[in-house]
């Protein structure tokens, strides 16, 4: 009596570098970012692309943020698929949160002694129906600024912790794999481990 009149099923043998059937699927943001582990390029300036993107994706300039990953990436000859998989890396479920918290950051790091913002913002929040688009450019006037600084400063975070964990992972990924990174000369230091 074989393993199959048992109804045990072998696993097939998988060649290297291909996923086995039956298999859960990464999720998009994970396969994004394996996706960018496997690029060529030194760990050091796969991390920059990376926070670079990540940084981007607080811009409030929602929509382009894609266009503006490619044309910074092209400008400072930055990994592409890096920059833009950076800015994908803030989904659009998050946007609302994200924009408010850069909101209340600039808000807090701009003076405002008349208390304008806090009257428009409070409105805003409160009565969101009451405003007409009349009141559009004084409320831009009032906001746009902080919005600004605030995810400036989110940003900015957002891609030093991007750059500090993917240069991290990426030269552990190097490692392990046996990259020539015991005498430093990608850019990762020879302890990581």
């Amino acid at each position: 009596m074989d393993d199959a009149d048992l109804g045990v099923r072998r696993p097939r043998p998988v060649a290297p570098g291909s996923r086995p059937r039956g298999r859960w699927a990464a999720p998009p943001g994970l396969a994004r970012f394996r996706d960018v582990l496997h690029l060529d390029d030194p760990p050091g300036r796969l991390a920059l692309s990376l926070a670079v993107g990540v940084f981007l994706s607080f811009t409030p300039f929602y929509g382009l943020q894609t266009l503006l990953a490619m044309g910074i990436a092209i400008a400072l000859r930055l990994n592409r698929a890096a920059t833009v998989a950076g800015t994908w890396l803030n989904l659009p479920w998050f946007a609302p949160v994200v924009y408010a918290g850069a909101l209340r950051v600039g808000t807090m790091v701009l003076p405002d002694p008349a208390g304008l913002r806090g009257a428009w913002l409070a409105q805003l929040l409160s009565q969101p129906g009451s405003l007409s688009w009349r009141d559009l450019p004084l409320l831009l006037d009032h906001m746009s600024l902080p919005l600004f600084v605030g995810t400036s400063v989110l940003g900015g975070i957002a891609g030093a912790v991007t750059y500090a964990v993917s240069f991290r992972l990426l030269c552990r990924r190097r490692a392990a794999r046996g990259a020539p990174s015991a005498s430093g000369s990608d850019g990762c230091p020879p302890s990581v481990s």
